[in-house]
């Protein structure tokens, strides 16, 4: 009975590791989607291609972002 079990939990094993990847794929899609990791990116590039410039704080950064968006509308809805 315990091979049994051993044995079925191969399978389940890999059905949770496949939720698990997927809700990843999920969550990083949509945290992109909406905008929530623009500003971590925007620090990963600062700290590329702009080490000895200090990078706006995160209040900065986005005020700059919205005004932006206003000076160049683009394709909104709203």
């Amino acid at each position: 009975m315990t091979h049994q079990m051993d044995a079925a939990a191969g399978p389940l094993r890999t059905l949770a590791a496949f939720v698990a990847r997927s809700g990843r794929g999920i969550r990083w899609y949509m945290r992109n989607l909406m905008g929530d990791s623009a500003y971590e990116t925007y620090l990963a590039h600062h700290g590329r291609r702009h080490p000895d410039v200090t990078p706006m704080t995160e209040r900065e950064f986005w005020r700059d972002r919205m005004d932006e968006q206003d000076r160049n509308p683009g394709a909104r809805c709203c």
